[in-house]
């Protein structure tokens, strides 16, 4: 795999960065761009270079990891967080910056090699292929009357208790097939799990507006209802809408 996630290894220690940057050695997706010894020279440093993730310790003098962390929420280019730091004490408020991830000194090399496939997962999008939509169309049972709906007419659909609902442009559905079936069924068409309990047809998407916690609402074209995006769905959701 040619090298394309940049990453930035921040650390006051030389030994731990140098530590860091040979364990990430052997990962091809992972290109060390930078190293900085301070908060202040990851923040300088994430400007210069533009990482796509930064390998932040937490116990720096002046600015500290977490002051770091604040700091690289705010560019442009937002990268991804891993705090590797010694301390496990400030693993739920490393959380609060959004970091994907926070791995401890000494370093485990099975925990990192997780690491790393998380920010892949994150980073790297999955090969295209072109797979023809099947010419069938979405059966739904309703009192011994069954309903064919074609999945591009679908707006959205949801789980509610054991029922799963699916709104389309003239009206909503119900069916007692998992969401999950669902969501394998129509993997032909554009459709995206925003939600534990929801998928959409990104076709119809309108507007994505800031929530709160990183959390979003997604307006859906045809409908005034607005859906909650969960913060772990709300990047991929938009590297999925946006050219």
């Amino acid at each position: 795999m040619e090298k394309s996630i940049k990453a930035l290894i921040v650390d006051d220690e030389r030994y731990s960065r140098d530590e860091l940057k040979h364990l990430l050695s052997v990962f091809p997706s992972i290109q060390i761009v930078g190293e900085a010894d301070s908060g202040e020279s990851a923040v300088l440093q994430a400007i210069q270079h533009g990482p796509d993730v930064v390998f932040l310790d937490v116990e720096m003098p002046k600015m500290n990891g977490l002051e770091a962390a604040k700091s690289l929420l705010e560019l442009k280019k937002r990268p991804l967080i891993v705090f590797a730091t010694a301390y496990p004490q400030f693993a739920a408020e490393a959380f609060r910056y959004e970091a994907i991830d926070y791995i401890l000194k000494p370093y485990d090399e099975e925990q990192l090699e997780q690491t790393v496939s998380r920010i892949e997962r994150q980073l790297i999008p999955e090969p295209k292929t072109d797979v023809p939509k099947p010419p069938g169309k979405l059966a739904v049972e309703n009192e011994g009357e069954i309903r064919y709906i074609d999945p591009n007419d679908i707006l959205y659909i949801y789980r509610e208790e054991k029922v799963s609902k699916i709104t389309t442009k003239t009206g909503e559905f119900e069916i007692k097939t998992p969401l999950k079936d669902l969501e394998n069924r129509l993997v032909s068409y554009p459709f995206f799990r925003i939600h534990k309990s929801y998928i959409v047809n990104l076709d119809y998407v309108t507007r994505l507006i800031p929530w709160f916690n990183g959390a979003y609402q997604l307006e859906i074209e045809g409908t005034t209802e607005k859906l909650s995006v969960s913060r772990n769905y709300a990047k991929p959701l938009r590297r999925k809408l946006e050219l």
